[in-house]
């Protein structure tokens, strides 16, 4: 199968890679709730000479419930998960989503969304070489938030820092760091949401996969849109497998495929929904409750 887009699907796919801040010159207003903060430190980045800004969704009842403790979910791209102010092409409604299932489902979840790097979100999201956007910076990244950011997030918020209840979500580029997430933190992340993940920026994702299974307790929900591009359903579809062989399967595995769904913040906002539910086991918001 072939594994690298066109040049045209390419340079498309990483203009939707790219999430600039918006234009100064054209202010939204925003649009997060009261359980949204930015942490006003921003944190050091090992090996890259960087810091970076932390935004934190706590669920409506951290500040009445003292003695509980959260299931926490890493997200990439903070800019766009809260906020349309600080969105790029707009937000995804999560801490409206988390304040929607707090309120019919029961389930409540620390979210540290993870702002990504402007002009350096290519290269930090990719854990593998590619000519069109080398560096490769993913290891270092991931190694930030499992070095940095998650001792920081259980120092200082109430969480459950196990295996079982911490989670990644991603899209794009952050769907295949996440998947990298699982291959080289098996131990730290027991449960992902990968979106459209860019497994055509190397085939290192699917031989790690093969060489390195995840453990078979490991819940993933896969998603892809139809309209995507021509290579993008195969590509997900080529790795499935990879997880469920004779010998080693995951048995947590789902995979959504949204036919006349495209690689933008409005397809992952409608999925979001439907992926918590399936990664936390509670029933799926009803269409009227979804942001």
């Amino acid at each position: 199968m072939k594994l690298l887009l066109s040049l045209a699907a390419l340079a498309a796919t990483l203009a939707a890679c790219s999430t600039p801040a918006p234009s100064p010159s054209t202010p939204r207003p925003s649009t997060a709730g009261p359980g949204v903060h930015v942490l006003a430190q921003r944190l050091a980045m090992p090996g890259l000479g960087r810091e970076r800004t932390l935004r934190l969704y706590l669920p409506p009842s951290y500040e009445t419930s003292p003695d509980a403790r959260y299931p926490v979910i890493y997200m990439h791209d903070a800019q766009n998960l809260f906020d349309d102010a600080t969105s790029f092409a707009g937000e995804w409604g999560v801490d409206e989503t988390l304040d929607a299932f707090a309120r019919t489902r029961g389930l409540e979840a620390i979210v540290v969304g993870i702002d990504n790097g402007g002009a350096d979100r290519n290269h930090e999201l990719s854990p593998w070489s590619n000519p069109k956007i080398d560096p490769a910076q993913g290891a270092q990244y991931m190694a930030f938030v499992v070095d940095v950011v998650k001792p920081f997030v259980d120092a200082h918020y109430r969480t459950r820092p196990d295996r079982a209840n911490t989670a990644m979500i991603g899209s794009s580029l952050g769907g295949l760091v996440t998947h990298y997430a699982l291959l080289r933190y098996p131990q730290v992340f027991g449960k992902a949401a990968i979106f459209s993940p860019s497994y055509w920026i190397s085939n290192e994702a699917y031989t790690q996969t093969a060489a390195h299974p995840w453990p078979a307790d490991t819940r993933v929900y896969f998603y892809i849109g139809g309209k995507e591009g021509d290579e993008s359903v195969p590509d997900l579809e080529r790795m499935i497998p990879l997880l469920a062989t004779p010998d080693h399967a995951v048995r947590g595995i789902t995979l959504h495929i949204e036919p006349d769904a495209r690689h933008d913040e409005k397809a992952w906002r409608a999925e979001f929904p439907r992926a918590i539910a399936w990664l936390f086991e509670v029933r799926p918001l009803d269409a009227k409750m979804a942001p």
